[in-house]
């Protein structure tokens, strides 16, 4: 039974949690949108994070509903997003709203003011962002800081009865004007909104925390474990820990963890603008199989797999960058090829008339449902029957009138074959008063067909068909990308005014995203199960509308072409004519996409210079970003720290205390000093993060610190074995069913046995010989 291996760093941050038994063997993380507007596929890629990541340690993910703006929260989106939880295949360990944490983050707001750590502002919302200062400059204490802590009660107590109108005061708390990070001058904790009803709590309150205050509580209501953000919230980290520490919450407790978003080419996930096109009709509605919503996909017919499968090679990643749209187009059809059934389909027909054959004349062709590469699901029919009679429906795009070189459809005199039957020889054109085709004539070629004398006649194409005397008739939706911009929301960003934006984003979007057709299927497809997915021969991968296709009336959408048809573009390149022949891009490759892709210029070539000077390549893309944190880890490499655990240290720990400290300062010989500790397993990362702390804050020798606060490891094998011992005979039962299989009682087991062992104890090694124990029959 192998523990679990981890491939990016936050299974990394598990792993040691859990060997360490930092939360006792726990993981609980927490999915929590705000539910004013559908779920798109960014929150898919977080859904696969937190729910996933809790998984492999046998742990569990809330479903928790950031729900404190009642202007634009709904019930509508609450259910889309638990649906989408589920359809994705995950069950949340409880389905939980911040609305109900409303009474107690407000008693702990009113024990700050207490506390002399928060106070009412009258000023308007102008005046507090006027005062702020800027990154360079430091803010101005509002004039009302220093309000007595009684008339701050009072008027808390008044906005909290709706005794005062929207924007006339606000609460915030009291920190530091001039610190360095802008997010802990003095930020806003809570605002007036009266008469607005609130769609869980009515209008039982009349003022609403701000989503910084409510974060980092509500996690700690929970038990969170680990909170995973996205890279932008990496500057509230702070601030989250100031309320925590503010309020009381004793370590262990929740922490947060950033990963990159989510940046896909020709996609938005602005919930204002996809919200934008559905009310002004520029699609059909959230569900509308063009948007990037988990709806949407789903309507259109893409299964969970396929986005799963898409989250997992996109991996995870401390850099923002864009992700190429083809990557994901990839993952769709790499799960339909094994599972969707080939058929025909013809969605522009045309007459095709075989003039040797009788009118009355029928016949019935076995055709195979799987090509020979592909194995079939199991139980799968394999063949089925497909009649074939003189008159049959061609697609209008596979006659060419004047045929350009190369050409190898059907013109007149052209010999094709018909798939899965003849080969026919073009005889003749009928044309209308426009001049436009309306019938070909051709004359079967007998012997052709398989098994035939002449099965193996060459001819240069083949063309798909089918027969006019027994096809369904049916709709055809065939969707391509929404925007014709691989990144619309850049699109007007320097603008003079918002209409000359919003002009700039709708110019994105593509006028060729839908076309509808109306044509036939097989006649095996009359009674398909509405939730069947077709490989349509030469056309793409299609499955029923399931919201417009009926029994008598059915409505094909396309999933996804087989092929990619856009070429790698510039952004600015110009919106494709409509029948324009595009380039297919090169194949996407199916594994994670690497950090350094998401790098150029000077970042990238210091990214490089990193890798190669020996840090981990997630360490060196945050490095390569940050040039003086870059210079830091070069020093203390110089200095004769080990490059890995520098490179880890530098990125992570010495980059989050440099935001939170202010004048943090890191003497390179001492960098490399706590490195080398680390590396030898001297000391615990944990460890590491208290010395650093340390030096942050004016600490100047490290083996000092670490005898002074005694973070030495003890990695002797004799003094870990009673605690291992005493583990395992304080928990008979979850060690039966950890060697029955359930090894995610690894965890949990490890932790108390780090309970038992006492401070200092290397949990690294108490985990290698709990594990030796627990393999062990006796």
């Amino acid at each position: 039974m192998e523990p679990v291996r981890p491939s990016n760093f936050l299974e990394e941050i598990v792993a040691d949690d859990t060997a360490a038994g930092t939360y006792g063997g726990r993981v609980l993380t927490r999915f929590p949108p705000e539910p004013n507007g559908y779920p798109h596929i960014g929150h898919a890629m977080s859904i696969c994070l937190n729910f996933g990541l809790a998984q492999q340690f046998g742990g569990q993910t809330n479903l928790r509903y950031d729900d404190t703006n009642p202007e634009t929260e709904r019930e509508e989106y609450a259910r889309a997003l638990e649906d989408a939880v589920r359809w994705l295949g995950f069950d949340p360990a409880a389905v939980l709203y911040t609305s109900d944490y409303f009474e107690r983050l407000y008693d702990w707001a009113v024990q700050l003011v207490k506390d002399g750590k928060a106070y009412v502002d009258s000023q308007d919302g102008e005046a507090i962002r006027a005062q702020r200062g800027t990154v360079t400059e430091p803010g101005t204490n509002s004039p009302f800081r220093d309000r007595p802590v009684e008339e701050s009660l009072r008027l808390l107590d008044e906005m909290r009865r709706g005794l005062h109108p929207d924007g006339a005061h606000v609460l915030r708390a009291k920190i530091d004007m001039a610190h360095p990070n802008m997010k802990m001058r003095d930020p806003l904790m809570y605002r007036i909104r009266r008469g607005v009803p609130h769609y869980r709590r009515g209008l039982e309150w009349a003022i609403y925390p701000l989503y910084d205050w409510a974060h980092g509580q509500s996690d700690a209501i929970e038990g969170i474990t680990h909170s995973l953000c996205t890279l932008e919230f990496d500057v509230n980290r702070p601030l989250y820990d100031w309320y925590l520490d503010a309020i009381g919450i004793a370590a262990p407790r929740n922490r947060q963890y950033e990963f990159a978003r989510l940046n896909l080419d020709y996609t938005v996930t602005s919930k204002r603008k996809l919200l934008m096109l559905v009310n002004e009709g520029y699609v059909s509605g959230w569900d509308d199989p063009r948007m990037p919503t988990v709806a949407g996909m789903r309507r259109r017919g893409i299964r969970p797999e396929a986005l799963k499968a898409f989250v997992e090679a996109v991996g995870v990643s401390k850099v923002n960058g864009r992700v190429d749209l083809a990557l994901f187009e990839h993952a769709i059809r790499n799960d339909l090829n094994g599972l969707a059934p080939r058929a025909l389909a013809v969605t522009r027909p045309l007459k095709l008339t075989l003039t040797n054959y009788s009118p009355n004349q029928t016949e019935v062709r076995n055709a195979p449902y799987w090509p020979h590469d592909v194995t079939p699901p199991e139980g799968a029919p394999l063949t089925r029957p497909l009649p074939f009679s003189g008159t049959l429906w061609i697609e209008q795009d596979d006659f060419a009138l004047d045929p350009p070189k190369g050409w190898k459809r059907l013109s007149v005199g052209a010999e094709v074959r018909l798939r899965h039957a003849y080969v026919i020889r073009v005889d003749e054109a009928v044309t209308n008063g426009a001049g436009e085709v309306v019938e070909v004539k051709a004359t079967v070629l007998s012997g052709t067909e398989a098994g035939g004398p002449d099965e193996g006649r060459k001819v240069k194409g083949v063309v798909h068909w089918v027969d006019a005397l027994t096809a369904v008739p049916a709709r055809f939706r065939l969707y391509d990308r929404l925007f014709a911009a691989a990144a619309p929301e850049d699109a007007g960003r320097d603008a003079a005014t918002d209409a000359e934006a919003k002009a700039a984003f709708l110019g994105t979007l593509n006028p060729y995203s839908l076309t509808e057709t109306s044509g036939y299927v097989e006649a095996s497809l009359a009674f398909a199960a509405p939730d069947a997915r077709f490989q349509f021969e030469r056309l793409g991968f299609f499955g029923q509308d399931p919201v417009d296709s009926r029994e008598d009336a059915l409505v094909y959408n396309r999933i996804v072409t087989l092929k990619d048809g856009w070429a790698k573009r510039d952004a600015s390149a110009e919106t494709p004519t409509q029948g324009a022949s595009k380039p297919a891009a090169a194949k996407p490759s199916s594994t994670a996409v690497s950090a350094a892709d998401l790098l150029d210029g000077d970042a990238k070539a210091r990214f490089e210079a990193l890798v190669a000077a020996g840090a981990g390549r997630e360490d060196a893309a945050v490095l390569a970003q940050d040039v003086p944190l870059a210079e830091l880890f070069g020093a203390a490499q110089t200095a004769g720290g080990d490059a890995k655990t520098l490179g880890t240290l530098v990125a992570q720990d010495v980059r989050r205390l440099r935001s939170e400290t202010v004048g943090a300062v890191f003497v390179p010989a001492n960098l490399a000093h706590v490195a080398n500790l680390l590396a030898s397993r001297t000391i615990s990362p944990a460890g590491a993060r208290d010395v650093l702390a340390s030096l942050a804050s004016g600490g100047a020798n490290v083996d000092a610190i670490v005898a002074e606060h005694g973070l030495s490891l003890v990695s002797n094998d004799d003094a870990l074995a009673p605690a291992i011992a005493d583990t395992l005979a304080a928990h008979p039962d979850e060690v039966a069913r950890y060697r029955a299989g359930e090894t995610k009682l690894l965890g949990f087991l490890t932790g108390q046995a780090v309970r038992r062992a006492g401070k200092g104890a290397d949990a690294r090694r108490l985990g290698e010989l709990l594990r030796e124990a627990l393999a062990s029959s006796t």
